[in-house]
């Protein structure tokens, strides 16, 4: 028998609309799924069902008053640790702010609430969103819905595990390095990290970078689609903007559009050097090619030598320059988890000049990349080089030098395309013999969201995905 969780968040919203469901009935639903499940879980930081039932009831009374409905009316979701929400604490995964109550929401938590979600709390994410991984002092782990035994991923780890689990239809993550593409690859969901200002930080993300962007995480390419038209807009005053959809068009149109024949290049060059793949990695990647191929794409290698050492130098000197403005009294760096205290002691030992080198090698290699691979309508890549890694496998030594290392020879194909600003999307298309998940990457030409988009709908509709459910999805809640 269908339970609510089962339907999509666009289905959820048809039935919202429809008068089938109430926005409370899925509320409720979804926080005695979140109360049944988080314990093992560790999706969520903080829930707030009082504030989620509110919501849910004045949904109830716009429904009641007829005409013109938001597209998400009433539907699900939660917002990551990382991004403010007046009145809920916003703990940005650290103990040093288990505490702190913004007084604005980001602009995309306001812009997913004028779409109609209803937000159910707080989804876990690592210390100031550092780590591929995710784990911090507060709740713990965030553990694969697939394997509890192992880590979700990070920095969205909580929202790939409140999707994945059914707790939530879709959730808001973002992306630095692979923050969202690596828990979508690792939890079997589709998750999309737009183009460079396509996503709106105001009023306080820091475009100084350039790298991080705010995206969307589902179990399915149009309910992905839709969050990011919810998503997706410049506010007043952006560093960085997207050109927007031509009038009438959406990013849930592009998943109904045909893909066409396209030519996909095979990008196997990492900017660590020597990266390795594990054999279940390298299946998933040739699994992909194939099925591309079947559908009539030309798939093709990307020539090597595009790389080089000096990449990796500058992207690591710009990663730690964002822990140099931590909000983090004096008195209290004692408390930041290793990995913190690491990449904030390099920032700081940086000269302006060396900064801004690191800052301009990373723009003028991106002219040069994006020029380079700019005859392929799509790039096809490793998310990452290993299967999900074991809880502790990262920091059990307590090493934050060492942890990054761990992260940089895991992580090793994402961060390249924060850097060069191209969107890019995790598809769940390959699966382990013992049942985990392993995303494959797809990166579009700037602001090409659309081709990605139509793919991805593409190899969804050839290799459905969203029937497979980890162990727990049929649990009484």
């Amino acid at each position: 028998m269908t339970q609510l969780h089962d339907l999509t968040a666009l289905e959820q919203a048809a039935a919202v609309r429809a008068g089938e469901v109430g926005p409370t009935e899925l509320v409720r639903h979804a926080l005695s799924r979140i109360e049944a499940l988080d314990a093992g879980l560790g999706a969520f930081v903080t829930v707030t069902p009082e504030r989620a039932l509110a919501a849910a009831a004045a949904a109830e009374a716009r429904v009641r008053a007829g005409g013109d409905l938001p597209p998400l009316l009433g539907v699900p979701t939660a917002i990551k640790d990382l991004n403010n929400t007046a009145g809920v604490r916003t703990t940005f995964g650290s103990t040093v702010f288990a505490d702190f109550v913004p007084t604005t929401d980001d602009a995309v938590v306001g812009k997913l609430a004028a779409a109609g979600t209803i937000s159910l709390g707080k989804t876990n994410t690592p210390e100031f969103g550092f780590p591929c991984y995710t784990d911090n002092g507060l709740v713990g782990p965030a553990r694969c819905p697939w394997d509890p035994t192992r880590l979700a991923g990070g920095s969205s780890g909580g929202a790939a595990v409140a999707v994945a689990a059914g707790m939530v239809p879709f959730a808001q993550g973002s992306d630095g390095g692979g923050s969202i593409r690596i828990p979508a690859s690792i939890n079997g969901l589709f998750g999309i990290k737009p183009t460079r200002g396509r996503v709106s930080n105001a009023p306080f993300g820091s475009d100084v970078t350039g790298l991080g962007t705010n995206g969307p995480l589902a179990r399915t390419v149009r309910d992905a689609a839709a969050m990011l038209d919810a998503m997706a807009g410049p506010v007043t005053g952006d560093a960085a903007w997207a050109p927007p959809l031509p009038p009438g068009e959406t990013f849930l149109g592009a998943a109904d559009r045909p893909a066409g024949r396209l030519r996909v290049g095979r990008a196997l060059e990492s900017p660590l050097p020597g990266a390795e793949l594990q054999p279940e990695v390298t299946a998933a990647l040739d699994d992909a090619t194939r099925l591309l191929e079947s559908l009539g794409h030309e798939v093709v290698d990307v020539p090597a030598g595009l790389l080089t050492p000096d990449v990796l130098a500058a992207f690591e000197r710009v990663w730690s320059l964002s822990g140099t403005l931590l909000p983090v009294p004096p008195g209290r760096v004692g408390e930041l988890r290793p990995l913190t205290r690491e990449l904030r002691g390099r920032g700081l030992a940086l000269s302006a000049r060396a900064a801004m080198e690191a800052l301009t090698a990373l723009r003028l290699f991106s002219r040069r990349y994006v020029a380079a691979t700019d005859p392929f309508d799509v790039l096809l890549s490793p998310v990452t080089t290993m299967t999900p890694r074991p809880l502790g496998w990262f920091d059990a030594d307590g090493d934050g030098a060492a942890d990054f290392e761990r992260q940089k020879a895991y992580a090793a194909f994402t961060a390249l395309y924060n850097v060069t600003g191209q969107p890019a999307v995790s598809v769940p298309l390959h699966w382990t013999d013992d049942g985990l998940p392993i995303g494959t990457m797809l990166v579009g030409r700037p602001a090409d969201e659309v081709t990605l988009i139509a793919l991805a709908a593409q190899l969804e509709e050839a290799r459905p995905w969203a029937h497979r459910h980890p162990p727990g999805w049929h649990a009484d809640a």
